[in-house]
């Protein structure tokens, strides 16, 4: 029986990709990645991290190779396994050796969300060693100096149960990332989805009601990336009551009473 092969594919980032900067964030990680240190990128979802990942992987022209971690994802999904291919075993490099190999920019996002024998896989790539074991082959991959590990995680979702080891987060420079201010969250808005500046405020406002109900019936208020699906929706022609609705409260929460509270957030405003 032949198993398909997964395949790694280079993204470079060809285009500069839209990014506001909120802070001092650019210039911590062209110095980390000058001296070959990783980065952990934390904050809540929808705030810019994965787009903030492809900004640097264009400014510091290296391959982006992304993987979205789950609770299913293992070492071998990571570092490569035997598969049959045409009748013959081949092994074949998973998105982190690939990365090592080819000098990229490996992003591991939500890494929390993987199971937790696999975050020790990439210990000896992040610290002073950069080496990768592949144990099924017997080869030490060595990182080149191009080479470069970044991560994510949403503090706010974690537990005991899902969080991520002292182990594994000290061995990173990490980087807080948080909703922007509302001036500029109006103007990414703005830019992502060609809205007017009138309603594109608007939309920040009601961002801003929704994540004061965080902990009050919400484990996460409205993200900027839900705010520029709805101002799209309005840009195409839906009315902004129904594109909040749609774009926002129903992809939050499921709660009749919280649904409607929102509802009203919105009406309230448009």
């Amino acid at each position: 029986m032949e198993t398909q092969a997964f395949k790694t594919q280079e993204y470079f980032v060809t285009e500069q990709p839209y990014y506001e900067p909120q802070g001092k964030e650019i210039g911590l990680f062209e110095a980390a990645y000058t001296n070959q240190i990783p980065i952990l990128l934390k904050g809540p979802t929808g705030c810019g991290k994965t787009r903030f990942m492809e900004h640097m992987a264009w400014r510091l022209r290296r391959p982006l190779i992304t993987v979205s971690c789950h609770d299913d994802l293992t070492a071998s999904d990571l570092v490569g396994r035997y598969l049959i291919i045409g009748g013959e075993t081949r092994w074949v490099d998973g998105p982190l050796a690939h990365a090592v190999r080819v000098g990229g920019i490996c992003y591991l996002d939500e890494i929390v969300e993987a199971r937790k024998d696999t975050t020790v896989v990439i210990h000896p790539l992040a610290d002073d060693r950069r080496v990768l074991p592949m144990e099924k082959t017997g080869e030490l991959l060595q990182a080149p100096p191009e080479f470069c590990l970044g991560i994510s995680y949403n503090p706010g979702y974690q537990s005991v149960l899902k969080d991520l080891k002292h182990s594994t987060r000290q061995r990173f420079v990490a980087i807080e990332f948080d909703y922007p201010p509302a001036e500029l969250e109006r103007t990414i808005v703005k830019n992502e989805s060609g809205l007017d500046e009138e309603r594109a405020d608007k939309l920040v406002k009601y961002a801003r009601m929704t994540r004061n109900l965080k902990g009050s019936g919400l484990d996460e208020g409205a993200s900027t990336r839900l705010l520029v699906h709805a101002a799209k929706l309005i840009v195409s022609g839906i009315d902004p009551a129904t594109a909040c609705r749609g774009a926002v409260s129903e992809a939050l929460s499921d709660d009749p009473e919280m649904l409607s509270a929102m509802n009203e957030l919105s009406a309230s405003l448009f």
